[in-house]
């Protein structure tokens, strides 16, 4: 595919990244929550996502209590462990949930610059330098992340890299690239998936994207669907809903890929979607690349 912006040359090198982090598996896997420890993920944006899809990992395949929060929303509860997701690592957030947990709750963060102030604030550091990206829209540091933890949860990396080369080199859909509004759908661990996506509909094009758990998506949502539109399903759909999604007028995409490589093929349209556009998906409006507020 060409490369145009570094949000192209980002999404590219993913295959390449989730090698290097299955590689990175025997290094640093004791730095990742044990098996029975009641764990905390934390991120902002796309981190949360990923968060999500990670306590989903881990609760489903029985390593323990396993929760997602938004950094700025992490309640005070009984924790073994906080993973904190963060590329920059200087993001407020973030740094308020580690400071606040220095001395009472251990910490395990993984991040993309090894100079940002997390890296002294958390007891143990997983270093996914080789995974940040110049642009402000994330891509192959989230996907990294999950390829990591995948890995570390016992999955075959190497049939989701193949996967993902498909993903990068199918020719992408004029029309999903010119529709006026995608929905995005997931059930379990895709759900986050799904979130993931809409969002880089959103940063890239300011275009109109949700997200849903797609068991949820009938019980209002699909209201908005209608001819022009689009409803995007990661995994396998609930039964009955391609027809009704269909029957509304709107386009139903279902892919038989892992939904981690579904992904890249949608972070490409959205990066498509921009430049026809005529908008820098790698300076997305009234977005920076960390978010750091001041009051």
């Amino acid at each position: 595919m060409p490369v145009s912006f570094h949000v192209d040359e980002e999404i590219v090198s993913q295959p390449e990244c989730w090698a290097r982090a299955d590689a990175l598996m025997p290094e640093i896997a004791g730095l990742l929550p044990a098996s029975g420890e009641r764990v905390a993920f934390v991120g902002c944006g796309t981190s949360w996502f990923v968060a999500q899809v990670l306590a989903e990992w881990r609760e489903t395949k029985g390593h323990g209590l396993s929760y997602a929060f938004t950094a700025s929303e992490v309640p005070e509860r009984p924790y073994d462990r906080i993973v904190a997701l963060t590329r920059s690592g200087t993001t407020t957030e973030v740094i308020d949930v580690l400071q606040r947990a220095q001395g009472r709750v251990p910490t395990v963060v993984v991040t993309g610059d090894m100079t940002s102030p997390v890296v002294d604030l958390a007891d143990k550091v997983v270093d996914l330098s080789f995974a940040d990206e110049q642009s402000v829209v994330q891509t192959r540091f989230a996907t990294s992340t999950l390829a990591l933890f995948r890995s570390f949860f016992g999955e075959p990396i190497a049939p989701l890299i193949e996967q993902a080369q498909e993903s990068l080199a199918v020719p992408l859909d004029s029309d999903l690239v010119g529709v006026e509004q995608m929905t995005f759908l997931g059930r379990g661990w895709t759900i986050g998936i799904a979130h993931e996506a809409a969002l880089k509909f959103r940063e890239t094009s300011a275009s109109w994207a949700e997200s849903y758990p797609a068991m949820d998506y009938r019980h209002g949502p699909i209201a908005i669907a209608t001819e022009g539109r689009a409803v995007w399903m990661f995994g396998p759909a609930p039964v009955g809903l391609a027809g009704q999604v269909t029957a509304t007028g709107a386009r139903f995409v279902e892919r038989n890929v892992d939904p981690m490589a579904d992904l890249v093929l949608v972070q490409r349209i959205a990066v498509a979607r921009a430049a026809a556009m005529g908008l820098d998906p790698d300076q997305p409006r009234h977005l920076t690349r960390s978010i750091i507020l001041t009051g």
